[in-house]
């Protein structure tokens, strides 16, 4: 829904060069974060209802990027490293030595939302930080790490922010939405050309993207319509009878699963069509003439090839 365009120093510090792209001269550098920040801010200005953000460990980590959201009420789920620093009053530690020591109870199997092949299950471990004198009472931090089935050594971490009534395993699926996000991403690159642009101005990178976005976003309504059409025109089959009962230790059914009689309505009689008369004997065409003076053999051959008429 929205789009900014990074541009590192190099361009920033050089008023030629963006002069020559038509870059507006109010155009300062700004960090990734920082054009999220401003990115969020106009999401949240919107008439959109936004309850959760999440983004990978590149936003995670800026203290500014969490503050914002906590200030606005926001709740989060942020990825960070493992070197993330996480405070309480108490003092300040590592995130990945937060859990060290988490009894095997702490950790949870959930799924984070299905994938391509399924459900994404990982074992899930959060733990509510101490409140911190001053913050809302009304929202908690949480330290939340997600462990890989396969390879248990891996373990990513977050730091989220939200309601006093948010459960782990909404935590888990707001995490989770990363997924599909980057999917989303993937078939815009793929089927409305995000990122096949060849443009030298500002402005056309912001034309290319914003179209590119727009006919995605298009084509995603289109499939929900076609989805819930298709849903809808689905004959749902027979419910099987409920009425079950116990005897002799086995469940079995009051009734004999034999199929209804089907009743058919009688045959109707359908008229033929008239027979058609009988062959006749071809007619005779009539001889070839010789042509006259003057008229060629191809206009000769043209007459003596017109349909006779019966």
């Amino acid at each position: 829904m929205d789009r900014e365009l990074y541009l590192p120093k190099s361009w920033t510090e050089d008023s030629d060069r963006c002069r020559t792209a038509r870059i507006p001269e109010s155009k300062s550098f700004e960090t990734k974060p920082e054009l999220a920040r401003a990115m969020v801010r106009r999401a949240l200005d919107s008439a959109l209802p936004i309850a959760w953000v999440t983004a990978d460990a590149a936003y995670g980590q800026e203290w500014h990027f969490r503050r914002m959201l906590e200030e606005a009420g926001v709740g989060y789920v942020l990825a960070v490293p493992k070197s993330q620093q996480v405070n309480s009053p108490a003092g300040s530690w590592r995130i990945d030595h937060v859990l060290t020591g988490a009894p095997a109870e702490a950790w949870e199997r959930i799924s984070c939302g299905d994938g391509a092949n399924g459900p994404r299950v990982y074992d899930w471990a959060a733990v509510k930080l101490p409140t911190i004198e001053g913050s809302d009472p009304a929202h908690y931090r949480w330290v939340l790490a997600r462990r890989s089935l396969a390879r248990p050594e891996e373990i990513a971490y977050y730091l989220a922010f939200a309601p006093a009534d948010a459960t782990v395993s909404e935590l888990v699926r707001v995490a989770g939405a990363r997924w599909a996000i980057e999917e989303c991403f993937q078939a815009a690159k793929n089927e409305c050309g995000l990122d096949q642009y060849e443009v030298r101005r500002y402005v056309g990178w912001y034309r290319h993207i914003t179209l590119a976005m727009l006919a995605h976003a298009f084509l995603a309504a289109m499939t929900a319509q076609a989805l819930e059409k298709g849903a809808a025109e689905t004959v749902r089959a027979a419910s099987f009878p409920s009425s079950w009962q116990k005897s002799d230790g086995s469940w079995t059914l009051p009734i004999p699963l034999r199929p209804a009689p089907v009743t058919r309505a009688p045959a109707l009689l359908v008229p033929l069509a008239p027979t058609p008369p009988g062959h006749r004997p071809p007619l005779p065409l009539p001889a070839p003439h010789a042509p006259r003076s003057g008229e060629s053999r191809t206009t000769t051959d043209l007459k003596q090839r017109q349909p006779t008429r019966l």
